[in-house]
């Protein structure tokens, strides 16, 4: 999981980086595993854009993976670890002692040959997929379920890691990637270990024309826009954006403007991210 450079040939490839792949072990996806990828382009049903900056970028296709892994004590040995161009993380392709096959988030150090499992009865060992009240405190765990039997929902991009401080009653404490420590109840369940490619915030894309291959459309400062299409937009020369604050082109506080408002889960947050959350 290297960072490659390459030779300059071109100004765009200057200051170009990218993946080595060298842990990919298979260069194509199990077909029975894919489903078309429908695309927006940033548009809703009366064809308006709600998203900005989304169109174009290269056809892919969905990897169905497996989040919930529901199939406890069945052991599957790991087939290959794939690409998904999805998600920053690498795909584990799983073969079933029942012949089934599945797709989970690969963790780090986890490589072909090896056997996992998951349910109560699983080991502590990188891969495994186990409740929280049967891991112990200090493991290292990912993709973590935040309502039991709905899915891994945190902590699944590439190098991501939670750590379990503490269990008390039918709640356990962990400490999320961000700094963030969250009550998770412990019937949830956790996969055993980090999520890999580590070197995935280290790649930089050289040029424009790599944004535009992942379905990102260039962004626009609001400066340099018109009064008409952005509040900070407007005046002769360049002007600051001013009391009382910057604002979206729709008028709203930005840049600090705290936008949490589900306070039903409030009370499972032990401890914030940081001082400037929003």
């Amino acid at each position: 999981m290297a960072v490659k450079k390459y030779k300059p040939i071109t100004p765009g490839m200057r200051d170009m980086t990218g993946h080595s792949f060298e842990e990919i072990t298979k260069s194509t996806p199990e077909r029975s595993l894919l489903v078309i990828k429908k695309r927006s382009g940033g548009r809703n049903a009366y064809g308006r854009v709600t998203v900005r900056h989304r169109g174009g970028g290269a056809r892919r296709y969905v990897r169905l993976v497996d989040f919930k892994r529901e199939k406890h004590g069945i052991p599957a040995r790991v087939a290959a670890i794939e690409y998904d161009p999805n998600r920053t993380a690498r795909l584990a392709l799983l073969h079933y002692a029942d012949g089934e096959k599945r797709y989970i988030v690969s963790p780090l150090d986890l490589k072909v040959g090896d056997t996992i499992m998951s349910g109560p009865s699983a080991e502590i060992r990188i891969g495994n997929s186990l409740p929280i009240s049967n891991i112990p405190v200090g493991t290292m765990i990912h993709s973590i379920e935040m309502k039991p039997g709905k899915g891994g929902q945190l902590v699944r991009s590439a190098g991501g890691a939670a750590q379990l401080l503490a269990k008390e009653g039918d709640f356990a404490q962990i400490r999320m990637p961000s700094g963030e420590v969250r009550l998770i109840h412990q019937v949830c369940y956790a996969t055993i270990g980090q999520v890999g490619n580590l070197d995935h915030s280290n790649v930089k894309l050289g040029k424009a024309g790599r944004k535009r291959h992942l379905g990102i459309r260039p962004t626009v400062r609001g400066t340099a826009m018109s009064p008409r299409d952005h509040p900070h937009g407007g005046g002769e020369g360049r002007q600051p954006v001013g009391l009382p604050g910057p604002k979206s082109p729709w008028g709203k506080p930005t840049l600090g403007k705290k936008t949490r408002l589900n306070k039903k889960t409030d009370q499972y947050i032990v401890r914030r991210r940081s001082k400037t959350s929003r």
